[in-house]
């Protein structure tokens, strides 16, 4: 879990091409024989997977087989967090009857997986699996923990990789053009290399200063840009890397994601360091809830608390539907409040709450 690891991942958010090697990297940790990512709407719509795993998937999606099964709907309907293994979404019979299973992965001697689901603004939805040998067993839980650090990162790469639909763009102004949200691209001392028109639609959140410097008119939301791209000029990214920006109501209107720009991606970007996106709450293309709290790398007992509190419950209710105690709850309440940059239990119901599935 080092950092070249997290600068690897984060690569891949502008350069296809290395999404394989990662892919294998994460395998690795799991001691498995590679990894694959798709990204579907009502069909496969883009796709990568390891050397080695390639061919035969290639062989498989006209079939239809690599969607056949049932792993991909639970998936969604765990509405989890963090990586799941098949033990979290089978039982012992549903998963000797499953036809992904039967029918494609154990004649071919695999069958054990951890696998994760990202939503993503547009109604699709990025499936990312790492498959391992049937002889080798089920990835423990030790692993699936590992992969949950790494989560976060994957999942801003995944929104940033999913946008440009896992093409590399060929210039900054291309690559703003093609992410189709509110963004900019910013160098050493936070100073605005190139942004979008998307950008023009935000002047309430959004001030400029002289020498193409901006600001965010939320004081703390401009705090935590601040130093994030301090971080970001020291060559490091330790904090909050995404964070809400509250209107002049008091609410969140929209979350800041800052994505760094790591290795050979600069080569499409230059001097720059990092790209702000913008993306809204309550429209109609926000990102979904489990998007949003994967993006404030939360943990998954932290991400349970906070659907929890948007829909309503109490502290109390949360403890008892998750067999926890108050402090428990408590205490990832407190995680979620310093992770989210809200002060208030009330401030996570409306951030949360006012993120629409699109087509809701």
């Amino acid at each position: 879990m080092t950092a070249t690891l997290i600068d690897q991942i984060y690569e891949c958010a502008f350069l296809p091409e290395l999404w394989p090697p990662l892919l294998d990297k994460l395998a690795q940790i799991a001691d498995g024989v590679g990894g694959h990512l798709f990204m579907a709407g009502t069909e496969v719509l883009d796709w990568t997977a390891s050397a080695n795993l390639r061919e035969g998937v290639e062989r498989a999606l006209p079939t239809g087989e690599m969607t056949r099964g049932q792993r991909p709907v639970r998936l969604l309907r765990a509405k989890h967090a963090g990586f799941l293994t098949e033990h979290d979404l089978f039982t012992d019979p549903e998963l000797a009857s499953d036809p992904l299973y039967r029918d494609r992965l154990w004649p071919r001697g695999l069958g054990w997986a951890a696998s994760t689901a990202f939503a993503l603004p547009t109604g699709n939805t990025v499936f990312l699996t790492i498959e391992r040998t049937r002889a080798r067993g089920p990835v423990e839980q030790p692993i699936v923990k590992q992969l949950d650090v790494l989560r976060p990162h994957l999942a801003r790469t995944v929104l940033m990789a999913a946008r440009l639909h896992l093409e590399r763009a060929r210039s900054v102004s291309q690559a703003l053009s093609l992410i189709g949200l509110a963004s900019l691209v910013f160098g050493m001392r936070g100073t605005v290399l190139a942004a979008n028109d998307l950008i023009e639609n935000f002047k309430e959140h959004v001030q400029w200063r002289a020498r193409n410097q901006v600001s965010l008119r939320d004081a703390r939301a401009n705090a935590l840009l601040t130093r994030a791209v301090a971080e970001l000029d020291a060559n490091r990214l330790d904090n909050t890397h995404s964070f809400p920006l509250r209107g002049a109501d008091g609410f969140a209107a929209l979350v800041a994601h800052v994505i760094p720009i790591r290795g050979d991606a600069r080569d499409v970007f230059g001097r720059a360091i990092g790209v702000l996106v913008l993306t809204p709450v309550a429209a109609p293309r926000a990102p979904t809830v489990d998007l949003v709290q994967s993006l404030f790398d939360m943990t998954p007992a932290e991400a349970r608390v906070a659907r929890s509190l948007a829909t309503g419950a109490t502290i109390e209710e949360i403890a008892t539907g998750g067999s926890v105690s108050r402090n428990t709850v408590r205490t990832h309440v407190r995680g979620v409040l310093e992770k989210t940059g809200c002060r208030r239990q009330a401030e996570v119901v409306a951030l949360f709450g006012g993120i629409l599935v699109p087509g809701a």
